[in-house]
């Protein structure tokens, strides 16, 4: 015998509604307790019932009658049952409702379970049960709901560890079966929806084949569907006389045309939550209040669709199953398909490029309806609006620092695009750009720049050079020269993008605020401090302008301007800013969002060039934990954290807790930027800085020279990253009683601070007061 599982707490909410329940037939005090059990077909109504007859048989002294509501007539069945096994005899000379009211009143003595099976209108046995007393409990089994008046258990699928359970229990006979396949198994009970019947009759068949996998199986349902004969076709020992899909037969048969209709177009949403509104959108030919009927008094009625929440509702796996096998004899089924991809692109174009919290919790739910699309009907879609639902998927994942996430739908954006209208169009430019924008966001620096050129290259060929999606591409590709130190070559490209936009979109445009924004962020990492800070002024005034206040560019903004501050030692100016883009951030983009993280590293990193660092420890550890949970052990923005937080500890004399976080710094900067890149020098220095802190200055010196060097290469000799390896090779060589080689160097620096970061900057201050140490010294 099959086991049991999953439905404790229903046998229990049942006796207690059988125990508690009185419904008055009578204008007289007689009355009879009824409860039902409702549910979608295989949901297992008939065998809860049949459980709690056995498990309650004790209870019920004057016996348990078990009806069939659709094989004969509700009286004869009673009738019949009162004749065989109770020995009463009613008159025969009595029509057929007398002698049910003759049986009630002389039944067996003590509570009395009627069970009346499968019921498809109560109003056809309720004049029967007016002659019942209180000590009859009536538990009908139903597909329909059948009115407030009565009191009702609605029965659900299983939950998963109790359809694995179920599972397991039918395949007894080979143990470990289940264990050696544990992923396919859940995927297995998944695909069924966790629905009783279907669980008990893949177990059965799976149980007869005891040389067939489950991965087998699993293929051959997903091949088959509803036709795989494990589907079909129920053993004589099982409570359930009917497959899955006759099962679903029953109540497709007391469908409407129209209401089948509304099934089938269901089926082409994804087995998620679906907002109400879109099906709407989908059938704007139909009257809302029509739609609302045929859901509410069709479909709901017969528990062929769930209600989720206010305006949500779904449809078992199963049932979009079966309602899909449907959907190929509708004369519109073509018609509908298009129709629906329509409403889907619409949504997706709705996504903007960097969404708020706000908007990426506005069409959450459109996301597997979006993706339904683009994994099986973009057939459907029309060649211009091709590429929008795999990019309104990649920017809701890509817009949450959600990369991995949002990288197959890119790539499928561009084999697909690629596949469908060849590799000379504009889409195929568009969706090389921005699969190079993600692998930017990634880090992957050197499958960014491959696509980024061959997206320029065909935007020119295509569209001719004066055209703003080339300005885009040459935008983008400066940046990523930008992120990997080679400000030589992004400049020339930003200064491009920047007069193109200009010329294409006029001075009040959001991608010129960019393109400003760019460029300024150059010239910062440049060191050019003065350049800079107009440019981000600018950019920061058309972008509030233009975006308003509360928008992710205007916070990016306000960070940057922070950083260039903070890079001039204006503290009591960057710590406000930085702040502002915080709150703008954690607000509009929520807690989880690499942006997030870059705020709280940068606030961290001013608090620890003011030597708070009781106030910088912790947003540095959050920021850490908060990239590499978004952005993997791999990335840059973690190694820039890792670095850091090691120097924090360096300046708290914690060198045990800095020298292994420098040195993973250094690794991974190593491995994923190169050995020529600002950053690798960066970390060398401050590598060595440790070492020289620890009087380690055979290990300090020649990762001093190495970060000089290459500092000078990629940054010219006038940047005040240049100013800083000096004055620390200097400081080194003092330490060593090089007072020569010390002072000339504590002079070059002095020279680069003073003209790049004037007088008064903290480290112009800094070298000022290492030179004057020297000095006394000498």
């Amino acid at each position: 015998m099959v086991k049991f599982v999953g439905r404790d707490e229903e046998l229990q909410n049942l006796h207690q509604l059988l125990q508690e329940n009185n419904q008055v037939l009578t204008e007289r005090s007689r009355s009879v307790a009824i409860a039902a059990i409702l549910g979608m077909g295989g949901l297992g109504k008939t065998e809860l019932a049949l459980q709690y007859a056995m498990t309650q048989r004790e209870n019920y002294k004057g016996g348990l009658c078990w009806l069939q509501a659709k094989v004969e007539d509700f009286s004869v069945q009673v009738v019949r049952f009162a004749r065989t096994q109770l020995d009463l005899k009613p008159p025969e000379e009595f029509d057929l409702p007398a002698q049910v009211q003759y049986c009630w009143r002389n039944w067996r003595e003590g509570d009395v379970l009627l069970v009346v099976d499968d019921v498809t209108d109560y109003q056809e046995i309720r004049p029967y049960l007016q002659g019942a007393s209180f000590r009859f409990k009536v538990l009908m089994t139903t597909r329909k709901k059948l009115g407030a008046a009565i009191k009702q258990l609605s029965l659900d699928v299983l939950q998963p560890d109790a359809a694995l359970e179920l599972l397991r229990s039918l395949l007894a006979e080979t143990p470990g079966r289940i264990e050696r396949e544990l992923d396919v198994a859940n995927q297995l009970c998944e695909w069924l929806g966790y629905l009783p019947l279907g669980l008990e009759l893949v177990g059965r068949y799976l149980a007869k084949k005891q040389d067939l996998s489950l991965l087998k199986m699993m293929g051959r349902l997903k091949q088959k569907r509803l036709e795989q004969p494990a589907t079909v076709n129920p053993e004589a020992d099982m409570t359930a006389q009917r497959g899955i899909k006759a099962a679903f037969e029953l109540s497709w048969q007391e469908l409407a045309e129209d209401d089948n209709l509304l099934g089938c177009v269901l089926s082409l949403f994804a087995t998620a939550p679906i907002p109400w509104n879109l099906v709407e959108q989908c059938l704007t030919e139909k009257d809302e209040d029509e739609l609302e009927e045929i859901r509410d008094d069709k479909l709901l009625n017969l528990h062929l669709l769930q209600r989720k929440g206010e305006g949500i509702y779904q449809l078992h796996p199963l049932l979009r199953e079966f309602f899909q096998s449907k959907f190929t004899g509708l004369e519109q089924a073509e018609e509908f398909k298009r129709s629906f991809c329509q409403v889907m692109v619409a949504v997706a174009q709705e996504i903007p490029e960097t969404p708020t919290l706000e908007e990426i919790n506005a069409v959450s739910l459109a996301i597997p309806h979006i993706a339904e699309v683009a994994n099986n009907l973009i057939q459907y879609v029309s060649d211009e609006d091709l590429i929008w639902p795999f990019v309104g998927l990649s920017r809701f994942y890509q817009g949450q620092g959600l990369y991995t996430q949002a990288e197959p739908w890119r790539a499928k954006c561009l084999s697909t695009v690629q596949n469908l209208l060849g590799d000379n169009h504009p889409d195929v430019a568009t969706s090389l750009n921005n699969l190079a924008f993600l692998y930017q966001s990634q880090g992957k620096y050197d499958q960014a720049e491959s696509l980024y050129l061959q997206a320029l290259e065909l935007y020119k060929r295509l569209l001719g050079d004066n055209h703003s999606s080339v300005a885009l591409s040459l935008n983008n590709l400066a940046a990523l020269y930008e992120s990997q130190g080679k400000y030589h070559q992004a400049e020339p490209l930003h200064l491009q993008a920047l007069e193109l936009y200009k010329r294409l979109l006029g001075d009040n445009h959001p991608s010129v605020a960019t393109s400003l924004h760019n460029l300024a962020y150059l010239y910062y990492s440049q060191g050019k401090y003065d350049q800079a800070e107009p440019l981000l002024l600018q950019a920061l005034e058309l972008d509030k302008r233009l975006l308003g206040d509360n928008h992710p560019h205007v916070a990016m903004s306000l960070n940057n301007l922070a950083l260039l501050y903070k890079s001039q030692g204006k503290y009591d100016q960057a710590e406000p800013l930085f702040l502002q883009a915080l709150e703008l951030r954690q607000r509009l983009l929520g807690n989880n969002h690499p942006s997030v993280a870059t705020s709280l590293h940068n606030l961290a990193y001013l608090y620890e060039s003011q030597g708070k660092y009781d106030q910088a420890e912790p947003l540095l550890l959050q920021a850490l934990e908060l990239r590499q949970r978004l952005l993997g052990d791999n990335h840059p923005h973690v190694a820039t954290s890792l670095n850091n937080l090691a120097y924090l500890y360096e300046s708290q004399g914690r060198y045990d807790q800095a020298e292994p976080l420098y040195l993973q710094a250094l690794e991974l900067y190593k491995r994923l930027l190169g050995e020529n890149h600002p950053h690798f020098a960066q970390s060398l220095h401050n590598l060595a800085g440790l070492y020289k802190s620890q009087g380690k200055y055979d290990q300090a010196e020649p990762l001093l020279l190495q970060a000089l060097e290459l500092d000078k290469r990629l940054l010219g000799d006038n940047h005040p990253d240049i100013a800083t390896s000096l004055n620390n090779l200097a400081s080194l060589y003092y330490s060593q009683g090089k007072y020569d080689q010390a002072e000339l160097l504590f002079l070059q620096a002095l020279n680069i601070v003073e003209q790049s970061l004037g007088a008064n900057h903290p480290n112009t201050v800094a070298v000022r007061e290492n030179l004057a140490i020297l000095r006394d010294s000498l």
